[in-house]
């Protein structure tokens, strides 16, 4: 419980001092680039703070590759466009960006609800049961990476400027990249609650599902899916895309 709290208040004050520049400065280069920080500090946090037995590497490694690959894109994303639309309407306004980044803060702590856990419980072994929690991290990594490197060079050529991205795993998905997170915190869940017990499986099973609903019907799909309606809505190429592209789950 002291992990948690000690998370809790860590995650929130860190992206409250993020903003205090964001805001002073009206910059959005900040926002994306705190968010996977955040996931950093944490889990070393947790890690220098565990058995940093085999079981805790290896979620460490899990997390910081995940954490610094995204950071990483998202950071060099807002460096070539300068700036983050979503927050046009928020930016100038103190409490409704103050919202966004305490949301944030809070948001970072329930994904990690279940890494929190699993770093606080001693003497784990690592076992079989462990691949499976991996392998599913590992397709969601490999998913999410694609589909950030095939849009990027999508948007960057010149060629496809107004288009809406449609080539390779954007063919089979509207939003695969959101699929590849979701497996990625699935597969985190299942790696990190094989030892746990009920009540804090419980706990942890917050995680996936927080990530799950946050992106399907919060903060993810639901913007772009109403940006590109008013963006494309009237062409009949799109509505075939629609109707012949999933809008998540890779098909």
């Amino acid at each position: 419980m002291e992990l948690l709290i000690t998370t809790l208040l860590f995650s929130v004050g860190f992206n409250l001092a993020m903003f205090v520049p964001a805001y002073l400065f009206k910059t959005d280069k900040l926002t994306d680039f705190s968010y996977s920080l955040t996931f950093i500090a944490i889990s070393i946090f947790l890690f220098i703070n565990s058995d940093q037995n085999l079981v805790h590497q290896i979620l460490l490694i899990m997390i910081l590759l995940w954490a610094t690959r995204l950071g990483t894109y998202l950071f060099i994303r807002i460096s070539k466009t300068g700036k983050d639309s979503r927050f046009d309407e928020m930016r100038e306004n103190f409490w409704k960006f103050l919202s966004f980044w305490l949301l944030q803060g809070v948001s970072v702590w329930i994904i990690m609800l279940a890494s929190t856990v699993s770093f606080g419980i001693s003497d784990i072994q690592f076992s079989k049961i462990h691949i499976l929690g991996i392998a599913v991290w590992f397709i969601g990594l490999l998913i999410e990476s694609v589909a950030d490197y095939q849009k990027f060079k999508f948007k960057n050529n010149p060629e496809n400027r107004g288009q809406w991205t449609d080539v390779g795993l954007w063919s089979r998905s509207r939003h695969p990249n959101y699929f590849g997170e979701m497996l990625i915190w699935v597969g985190i869940f299942i790696y990190s609650s094989i030892y746990s017990t009920l009540p804090y499986i419980l706990i942890e099973i917050i995680s996936p599902i927080y990530i799950i609903i946050l992106l399907l019907f919060v903060s993810g799909v639901p913007i772009l899916e109403k940006r590109y309606n008013e963006k494309y809505g009237n062409d009949p190429e799109y509505k075939k895309y629609k109707e012949n592209t999933n809008l998540v789950i890779l098909k």
